[in-house]
């Protein structure tokens, strides 16, 4: 049962939990291989009796805990903390700003990580009244890398978990605050690619070419067009053209056009058949133009689909941490994408959100993640350190109840 203790005790590790997050944000490090972050962890925790493993692929980690009175069969429970960083510049005034050019903690993973370290050590304060085993996941490569694919694919997450959970601040959401939503909470994020091809020639005399740049241009409205009228508007579809490329001088019709985005569904059935009608659309269109059209699908990360017994149990332990003005559920999915999905494809478990817009600001007028002036207010992150483990002692102790 979670107590004013576990509460307690997360606020008494704040000055640590501060401390880690501005140091690993002070040397971010991008994609699968953060040796240093992944050393300021193991440093943080070396006294902890942790059973340490990583693999090949990543230079991220597993830590485990056994609680003292976990007999075989006890329950087991995952919480997670991603480490990378983006490549881009910071452009805050703080004083643990980035130091390496190009590279900012913009999305909040030096505070996850920094919470799942505090977990990792309140746990360990308590294992001798633990029936179950937590395993602490310090994931890099979460900004598009297939991180914990690979982490899985390299046995890291082996036995399986009964119970998954992670944490996500949000700059832009108010203090202290955690919210959460059952089924699809984040969307499966692809990328395509078309090439329209053609024949080049003057400018002038566009009736002895095949030009690919009309194709390409009605390609954007095609697709819009598609999305609305091809899909129920209640499970949102959203195709995006962020790139088109294409000639090299004003007189000269080129031989290709490349046009290039992103599909966001909310389910699996959604995502194949965006992918065929965005091909079908591409061939077809390109065609009516004399044109040809190839069209390449890369995967990204799955719809983030939080099982309901998992969030009800956040939001229980989010009320018991934060009060009744604690939690929100959200009303609608976000279209962002994250990769803890595919942890949630193999486990029942959730993702929740944590408010950190500075306290007494307007936090509706706060920078959002990926912005390089976003601002946390630290003092929430005691708050999503209990949350992490209070989620895995309710699990261990009531499982989903």
């Amino acid at each position: 049962m979670l107590t004013t203790s576990l509460i307690e005790s997360a606020d008494s590790l704040a000055a640590e939990i501060t401390a880690l997050r501005r140091a690993i944000h002070a040397e971010p490090e991008l994609g699968l291989h953060t040796p240093m972050t992944m050393t300021k962890v193991r440093e943080a925790l070396a006294d902890l009796p942790l059973e340490w493993r990583s693999g090949p692929s990543t230079t991220g980690a597993v830590a485990t805990l056994h609680g003292s009175k976990a007999a075989e069969g006890a329950p087991r429970v995952l919480l997670r903390g991603d480490m990378d960083a983006l490549p881009m510049d910071e452009k805050t005034d703080l004083d643990f700003a980035s130091t390496i050019p190009g590279r900012m903690h913009a999305c909040g993973h030096d505070t996850h990580t920094a919470m799942l370290a505090g977990a990792a050590r309140l746990l360990a304060g308590r294992r001798e009244e633990l029936a179950g085993i937590v395993d602490f996941m310090f994931q890099p490569g979460e900004e598009g890398h297939h991180g914990a694919r690979f982490m899985l694919d390299d046995g890291l997450i082996d036995p399986l978990p009964d119970a998954a959970f992670a944490l996500h601040i949000m700059p832009n959401a108010p203090f202290g605050v955690l919210a959460g939503r059952a089924g699809p909470l984040m969307a499966a994020a692809d990328q395509f690619t078309i090439t329209v091809k053609g024949k080049g020639g003057h400018a002038s005399m566009p009736h002895d070419c095949n030009d690919p740049v009309p194709a390409a241009a009605a390609m954007v409205g095609a697709f819009q067009t598609m999305v609305t009228r091809r899909f129920n508007a209640a499970n949102a579809v959203v195709v995006t053209v962020t790139q088109i490329h294409t000639g090299t001088t004003h007189n000269v019709i080129p031989d290709e056009a490349m046009v290039a985005g992103t599909i966001r569904t909310l389910s699996p059935d959604h995502r194949d058949k965006a992918h065929t009608l965005l091909a079908e659309t591409a061939n077809d269109l390109a065609r009516s133009y004399g044109v040809e059209a190839g069209c390449k699908i890369e995967h990204g990360f799955p719809v983030t689909i939080c099982d309901p017994r998992a969030v009800s149990l956040g939001n229980k332990v989010a009320l018991d941490i934060a009060g009744a003005d604690g939690w929100r559920d959200l009303p609608a999915p976000i279209m962002g994408a994250e990769d803890f999905s595919y942890i949630l494809e193999k486990v029942p478990g959730a993702m929740f959100f944590l408010g950190v817009a500075p306290q007494g600001e307007d936090w509706t007028q706060c920078c959002a993640i990926h912005s390089p002036h976003m601002h946390v207010d630290e003092n929430a992150l005691p708050k999503g350190t209990a949350m992490l483990a209070g989620c895995a002692l309710e699990f261990i102790e009531n499982g989903f109840a």
